[in-house]
């Protein structure tokens, strides 16, 4: 339980540092896909697009810091995504998840679980005891996070690589 946080941080901040970064590369691609995921005016989609990254780099730099705000912004987020891709599926629309980038991949249920098992280890990490471990035990920690990080990104990548060889 000790180590719970650690990783649970590293998840979280790699993640959302990802995603922030792949939207800023792309912002103007990232901006147009806001609506076709979410109906709005026109006027609030550069607003709400910028929200977003802004919200997706401080959950990034605030886990690590201030692990518990960190980790409720970055649930808050994730429960943000979540119930506006729900909303989509409902409605029968599957835009591309422009969640790590510009991938045209179709939102999809694994979205949504992905979203799910992402908001459980940000409120696992919130919850989880805030003394530091022994450094090298913290440090195996952050990179198990960090790996299992790297899969969530590589997520629809590997879906990819599965379907074809099914």
């Amino acid at each position: 339980m000790e180590y719970l946080r650690a990783a649970c941080a590293a998840l979280i901040a790699v993640v959302f540092a990802a995603s922030a970064v792949a939207k800023l590369r792309d912002f103007r691609g990232f901006a147009r896909s806001v609506p076709v995921l979410v109906p709005m005016p026109a006027r609030w989609i550069t607003p709400v697009s910028v929200a977003v990254v802004a919200g997706e780099a401080s959950a990034a730099v605030l886990v690590p810091v201030t692990a518990v705000a960190g980790f409720l912004l970055a649930s808050a987020l994730l429960l943000a995504f979540t119930v506006a891709m729900a909303a989509s599926l409902r409605r029968g629309r599957r835009p591309p998840c422009r969640c790590f980038g510009s991938a045209e991949t179709p939102i999809g249920p694994r979205h949504l679980a992905r979203n799910t098992v992402l908001t459980c280890f940000a409120v696992l990490g919130a919850l989880a005891p805030e003394h530091l471990p022994p450094v090298a035990g913290t440090a195996v920690a952050f990179a198990a996070g960090g790996v299992v990080a790297v899969f969530v990104i590589a997520m629809d990548d590997i879906a990819v690589v599965f379907a074809r060889s099914s």
